[in-house]
């Protein structure tokens, strides 16, 4: 049986993993911080087999202890600062997370290593946020980084951090250059899910308008059950390599807002949307589109999940879970 290490196990990418590494017969373990945290329940109740094991990837210690107590075959860091916007508000503490646990998890396994017959395989979660300030579109992975966010910086970091690892220690480390993928599970304050959660809500007359940001910025957008199988293949390759994952199809928040409110039953979206500029960047990123030839031609990877029906499962999920809530205060 296969060993598994997931960092970030609490977001969505990090429950889609699980299960699916599960599925595979893997035992899988997720790193959390603290003793009391609050997604544990959840977790657990998605996927029983879970072993929860504790570090934080502020601490190295804490990182090789955990390392050490799981053995395992691969490992997974998505954990990160994630939220860009909240980036640029604490900046140092992305720096530290997103950027500098990324070098702490590699140094733990160079550490603790494996046995020559079976070595520790790591994948790094990077971003297509690393582009920023795009040099070509679509973006490849030999694009240039320019990146427009503390969140992109880190991301930059700790994506030629785990190249510097590949080439001096020869670890099986390799990089998916992940672009904007999202979910049922996808936290409220993204923009994505805000936008199906408050439709959901003005749908059953609990709020009437949503506040958002720049409506013009452009990202290629797919479902995150799809992506993490392009973790999984990546760590399944004879050679470690960097791989951009998305679909090659972008469209701006607009669009998604035209989507979301049709599938509702709306005609018109404007009257429901405010512009607040406290939602905009101080650097913006504006287009996004991502070229996945290589992880097509080598790892035998498509998305599954099209733009529409990625917006009808996160509209309907949350109107599921809205009008259930609504029902439950009315007992």
């Amino acid at each position: 049986m296969k060993r598994a290490l997931i960092t970030g196990i609490t977001g969505q990418d990090g429950r889609y993993l699980s299960q699916l590494l599960t599925s595979k017969g893997y035992q899988v373990f997720g790193l959390i911080a603290g003793q009391a945290n609050p997604k544990a329940k959840l977790l657990m109740e998605e996927n029983p087999s879970l072993d929860l094991v504790g570090g934080d990837l502020r601490d190295l210690p804490s990182l090789i202890a955990a390392v050490e107590q799981v053995q395992p075959d691969e490992v997974y860091n998505l954990g990160a600062i994630s939220f860009v916007q909240l980036s640029f508000k604490q900046a140092e503490l992305t720096a530290e997370i997103t950027g500098l646990g990324v070098l702490r998890m590699l140094e733990a396994i160079r550490i603790v290593g494996g046995t020559d017959k079976n070595p520790i395989r790591f994948y790094q979660a990077s971003s297509s946020e690393m582009f920023g300030k795009v040099r070509e579109t679509p973006q490849k992975e030999s694009t240039p980084f320019h990146p427009r966010s503390p969140y992109g910086v880190a991301k930059v970091f700790g994506h030629d951090m785990t190249v510097n690892y590949r080439e001096s220690y020869d670890l099986h480390a390799s990089s998916g250059i992940l672009f904007n993928h999202e979910s049922e599970r996808r936290g409220l304050e993204f923009v994505t899910r805000k936008i199906t959660n408050s439709l959901a809500r003005i749908k059953l007359g609990i709020q009437d308008t949503i506040s958002l940001g720049n409506l013009d910025s452009a990202r290629d957008w797919g479902y995150a059950g799809d992506y993490v199988e392009a973790m999984w293949l990546m760590l399944q390759q004879d050679e470690p390599d960097d791989y951009v994952i998305a679909t090659g199809e972008t469209h701006t928040i607009r669009e998604f807002l035209e989507v979301a409110f049709r599938i509702a039953g709306y005609d018109d979206w404007e009257p429901f949307v405010n512009h607040d500029t406290r939602f905009d960047r101080p650097a913006e990123v504006d287009l996004l589109l991502g070229d996945a030839t290589k992880a097509r031609e080598k790892l035998g990877w498509t998305p599954k999940v099209g733009f529409e029906e990625l917006v009808t499962r996160m509209y309907e999920s949350d109107l599921k879970s809205e009008q259930s809530n609504l029902d439950a205060g009315r007992r």
